[in-house]
């Protein structure tokens, strides 16, 4: 074709031939603003961008396509004389020699429909030249090995060195790093060489060499059958610190990725060798070692006890106290994660500091390591009850509270659960950081989540008890609106577990009397009785078995019988509570109760019963059941509270017996409570002036000596130096056959009083029975001296752990 002919053609076939391929057509590679004007699209849409070339592109649609200037004829005629060269530069660009003799179409740095066309082809381009190079190096590599094999088993150490050193940069380029993987020849001669070699050059470059196959499994299984973990055990103590990289580095891969190298790494004494390489102080390399020992101690104990004999505690709580690097403080948490379930490791990991090192990191940007830490923290707090410093972890827990990962929820309950756990100080820093309100409202939040209701509970349990705030942790809780809430957890089907420490709970809630309104209001009394209906029921039903009680969710019955009789014990000093105790009809199972071979279950229910016994219409209840009999057998029990809870519902439900039937029941109360105290048995028969007889108590707070003083042969008084005093007529004569309390005034008196429980019951002649076990939490000691007639006003002031209770 003639080329001054070529732009009338191009223009005839761009007038018939609107779509084609794009390739050998103007109609793509034009400007757009051109094609889209004719094309009937909005003029505004390339307005900005093609500016320069509006005016030009106007006035050839508006000719619509007569009347070209000469100008645009000539352009298109260079355009289309250049098309095969343009084509030819964008798919193989090394054929062109001087790119600059080329007319481009691209326009304000856009690629060109051919150029973006040619892509694919410069990546198949590529492609094959790679595959060209892939099949060369792997045909080199092929021919290579057996003499490079021969090689590395030569006896010249420089010979094998500078085999290795080729072997090293083979295994670099992957086409002959799969050759070398496929050869078990080669690997096996590698790991001999590593293993037997005393250079340190060779050293690197054979380690090098495992390392580089190591991230392909086909590798690692070479690796593996080659034995080449023991070889790279024993690298982990080069001096050499690339050594000790590609070393750990490859065991790190074939722990991840290769199945039995784990226990070939516990034969082979790895962590023997890996546990002192935490005292490194490279970051990155501490991170792969930490991660190792993780993998290695995971479900295996044995791995867990040679961490432990190898120091590995204290090395991992020191990463934990000194590094920054996010990565390395989340393999090492998970590390002490592993160990914090071990009974072994938990002590030591706390008494290195661990839970403090681990409190550190609670506010971390890193969520994962946030939540190890958390974890490691619960499993850890059981056994870490008593130490120090913790004050910033609790508060820390407490603000977790508010957090809605149901992960944090449960480690920071638990963990709050256990630090709180006979530990006052602990208790007292909870309640005064809000930690009641916290519970409350994490508790009403977690619905069905007993995972986090129940260690919640128990730490409001604990808040509740034993401690200077515990009133004050009390009161709290009714203000924030948690009794309801509480009460609604003793409904079944909720587990065992939970439904124990709530009954707890209420039970310390029941020792503060505003909280007895709520408690009534919330209907806890009949929730109780029937909870402690079906749970004696279910004891019963394995004692007439014959069989064991199993746990039931790692609780028995018979805890469940023993906690709702002890709350109903303490809701009954409230009168309405003891007046719908008794209208439940709870007596009978009361007095059953009596008879259980459980000790504790045998208090409670005599402490119940002597709380309704005030009454004496429920006295009468009580007598009516035949409960005289298992209360005199219960005065000799070797709980002292026990027998002084029997001598106080005894002494009661006989007040309006015979004179014989009294007479017997004080006999009893004599013979039971002297009989484990000679001492004070022959005291009873000493003259006046015989030498006085010193009784002490182990469970009293307050030291007081008190003296005896004949004040009437038959009217004995004790008389302290800070004045309170207790006057006892003696039973011996008719006109003194009742016992009466007085409290004088004085500096102890207020005392007195709060030691007695809060009763009104010092009033001046006020009965009381003999056992006056109270005074046992107040004086510490005793100085009896006197006759019989003294003694006998005294037999019962024995110490006993239930002191607070005021007859």
């Amino acid at each position: 074709m003639n080329m001054m002919e070529q732009p009338i053609k191009v223009t005839e076939w761009q007038q018939t031939y609107t779509y084609d391929s794009g390739i050998h057509s103007g109609v793509n590679t034009q400007v757009p603003s051109v094609s889209s004007k004719c094309m009937g699209d909005d003029d505004e849409v390339y307005g900005k961008q093609y500016t320069i070339k509006k005016t030009t592109t106007t006035s050839y649609c508006q000719g619509g396509g007569q009347g070209q200037s000469q100008a645009q004829a000539d352009m298109e005629a260079q355009l289309a004389m250049t098309r095969a060269q343009r084509v030819r530069a964008a798919m193989y660009p090394e054929t062109v020699e001087d790119r600059s003799l080329l007319i481009t179409t691209q326009v304000e740095g856009q690629q060109t429909n051919v150029q973006r066309l040619a892509e694919p082809s410069q990546m198949l381009k590529s492609a094959i030249v790679h595959l060209i190079n892939y099949q060369d190096d792997a045909e080199l590599a092929t021919r290579a090995i057996p003499e490079l094999t021969k090689l590395l088993n030569d006896e010249d150490p420089v010979v094998v060195s500078k085999a290795a050193m080729i072997v090293n940069q083979l295994s670099k380029k992957e086409a002959s790093r799969r050759a070398l993987m496929q050869s078990s020849q080669i690997v096996a001669a590698v790991v001999r060489t590593m293993q037997s070699t005393s250079d340190l050059d060779t050293a690197r470059c054979t380690t090098s060499i495992l390392h580089n196959l190591s991230h392909h499994r086909e590798g690692l299984l070479s690796i593996f059958k080659s034995g080449g973990i023991p070889a790279l055990v024993r690298m982990l103590s080069s001096p050499v610190e690339s050594v000790l990289f590609y070393a750990i580095t490859t065991l790190h891969n074939l722990l991840l990725y290769q199945e039995g190298a784990k226990m070939a790494v516990r034969l082979a004494d790895g962590l023997q060798k890996m546990v002192p390489l935490l005292n490194k102080n490279n970051p990155k390399f501490l991170a792969i070692t930490t991660d190792c020992l993780q993998l290695l101690a995971y479900g295996n104990q044995e791995s867990k006890l040679i961490i432990l004999a190898n120091g590995g505690p204290q090395a991992l709580v020191q990463i934990m106290r000194s590094y920054n690097y996010e990565k390395l403080l989340w393999t090492t948490s998970r590390v002490l994660k592993v160990l914090s379930v071990c009974p072994s490791n938990k002590p030591a990991i706390v008494e290195a500091g661990g839970m403090q090192a681990l409190g550190k990191h609670l506010t971390s940007s890193s969520p994962r390591l946030v939540q190890n830490c958390l974890w490691t923290l619960r499993n850890l707090s059981d056994v870490a009850t008593k130490q120090e410093g913790l004050d910033g972890v609790l508060k820390i827990l407490v603000n977790q509270l508010s957090s809605d990962d149901v992960n944090v929820l449960t480690c920071a309950t638990g963990t709050l659960s256990n630090l709180t756990c006979n530990n006052s100080k602990n208790k007292t820093l909870v309640t005064q950081s809000n930690g009641v309100e916290a519970l409350i409202h994490t508790i009403l939040r977690a619905g069905d989540k007993e995972d986090i209701t129940e260690p919640a509970v128990c730490a409001l349990r604990h808040l509740t008890s034993r401690h200077p705030e515990a009133e004050m942790a009390q009161n709290s809780v009714r203000l924030n609106y948690g009794i309801p809430a509480i009460v609604k957890l003793l409904n079944q089907p909720n587990q065992w577990p939970l439904v124990k420490a709530t009954i707890g709970l209420i039970r310390n809630l029941a020792l503060c009397p505003a909280n007895h309104g709520p408690l009534q209001e919330a209907a806890v009394i009949p929730r109780l009785v029937q909870l402690l209906v079906k749970a004696h029921q279910d004891a019963q039903r394995h004692v007439a078995a014959g069989t064991q009680q199993p746990y039931t969710d790692g609780v028995k019955m018979e805890e469940i019988v023993e906690g709702c009789t002890g709350a109903l014990h303490i809701l009954a000093r409230d009168l309405m509570n003891r007046m719908e105790i008794f209208r439940l009809n709870t007596i009978p199972l009361f007095v059953q109760l009596l008879y259980s071979p459980v000790e504790n279950i045998q208090r409670v229910a005599a402490g119940v019963l002597c709380e309704l016994a005030q009454d004496k219409e429920a006295a009468d209840a009580i007598d009516a059941e035949g409960a005289s009999a298992p209360l005199m057998e219960l005065l000799h029990s070797r709980n002292e509270g026990t027998a002084t809870y029997a001598a106080a519902v005894l002494f009661r439900i006989s007040e309006d017996k015979n004179p014989d039937y009294r007479k017997r029941v004080s006999v009893e109360l004599t013979n039971s409570l002297f009989k484990h105290d000679p001492a004070a048995w022959e005291a009873r028969w000493t003259p006046a002036t015989a030498p006085c007889t010193r009784v002490t108590s182990p469970w009293t707070p307050l030291t007081c000596t008190w003296t005896w003083m004949e004040i009437t042969p038959w009217t004995p008084t004790v008389m302290a130096s800070a004045r309170p005093s207790l006057t006892i007529c003696s039973p011996d004569r008719p006109h003194n056959n009742r016992r009466f309390l007085r409290a004088e005034d004085g500096p102890r008196a207020e005392q007195l009083r709060e030691g007695l429980g809060r009763q009104k019951c010092l009033k001046t002649n006020v009965p009381i029975p003999r056992e006056v076990s109270s005074f046992r939490c107040i004086f510490s000691s005793l100085w009896v001296c006197g006759g019989p007639s003294s003694w006998d006003c005294f037999e019962h002031l024995l110490p006993h752990p239930a002191s607070k209770y005021c007859f």
